[in-house]
């Protein structure tokens, strides 16, 4: 069973997590690449810090939409906080300035900074994401996120950002009165739309993103982990967020496994994570687990890639 079933359904986005170094941007690749393998076009989006999609799949890929492999459908992007802050900044920028300098003084530049106001660029991430997912490009996105930190605070953000708004919101109404009373002796400008207006196209922006990543019939989440204590440990903690968030893990790959104890140092290991497995097992009994073997090659190009999509989707699910 395992993850066959997502191939199947009709997910418009797969959302692949876990904490640094677990393997998530190698198995959201095997994800990708076996998505495509079935006649689907698939967009494979990194948001680390520190994207390693060029690297993994040994091809120069970057902030634009790219072909990955000439056989498959599959496409590449890598998405930094620049890039977002960038695009966030084209979309919004002329008509905040239009509004700001209605009755005040300030640069253009002056809308980077409130591009640093909480939770902006995190809403814009995924506001970005899923307007690839909805403009109809590609049949399934599959989102290799952040380290979880960063992820738990992309899943907070709604909440965060609306304070935000609310706060904004507050402020502008206060000023607002007194700036109508004195807009035309004056001689203030006035705006095409009001900030009011403004922020309140980001509220519904914000509910909208909401309500997508929280549709299970169009939104999965997959958690990466490894068979140790701080593994465990932060991805109960990832589940417990996730939950308090609306969104239900279906589907956890423990990676790095041993498979075959050929010493007594693998023999310990294996003893150490068998006992991990069957704690994430017992806490877990409504997810699909997945094993991921420990590979003695780096898992670098296409051909390596697919043989981590044989595994994760040709392998019976772990015995319970």
């Amino acid at each position: 069973m395992g993850l066959k079933y997502i191939t199947d359904a009709n997910i418009k986005l797969i959302m692949v997590g876990g904490k640094g170094g677990v393997g998530k941007t190698t198995c959201a690749s095997a994800i990708a690449v076996k998505i495509a393998q079935n006649d689907k076009k698939v967009l494979l989006i990194s948001s680390d810090p520190a994207p390693s999609l060029s690297d993994i799949f040994e091809t120069d890929i970057g902030s634009k939409e790219t072909r990955i492999d000439d056989v498959l459908e599959l496409y590449g992007l890598e998405i930094s906080s620049d890039v977002v802050l960038m695009k966030w900044k084209e979309r919004f920028g002329k008509e905040i300035h239009e509004v700001i300098s209605s009755f005040a003084n300030v640069d253009y530049d002056f809308v980077d900074y409130i591009g640093t106001a909480p939770g902006i660029e995190e809403e814009y991430m995924l506001s970005f994401i899923i307007e690839l997912v909805e403009s109809g490009k590609y049949d399934v996105v599959v989102w290799d996120t952040a380290p979880a930190g960063h992820t738990l605070r992309l899943l907070h953000l709604p909440h965060l950002f609306l304070k935000h708004l609310e706060a904004a919101t507050k402020f502008y109404m206060n000023m607002y009165s007194y700036l109508e009373k004195i807009k035309d002796m004056a001689g203030l400008k006035s705006s095409k739309r009001t900030l009011l207006e403004i922020i309140g196209s980001w509220e519904v922006l914000s509910e909208r993103i909401v309500d997508f990543i929280r549709d299970k019939n169009l939104t999965k989440y997959i958690i990466v982990t490894i068979p140790e204590a701080l593994g465990v440990k932060l991805t109960e903690r990832v589940v417990k967020e996730l939950e308090e968030n609306g969104l239900r893990v279906e589907n956890i790959i423990i990676n790095h496994v041993v498979k075959d104890a050929d010493c007594v140092f693998h023999v310990s290991r294996q003893k150490m994570q068998h006992h991990y497995i069957e704690l994430i097992k017992e806490t877990y009994i409504d997810a699909n687990i997945t094993i991921l073997y420990l590979s003695p090659e780096e898992v670098k190009g296409m051909e390596r890639i697919k043989g981590v999509a044989r595994e994760l989707f040709e392998q019976a699910e772990y015995s319970r």
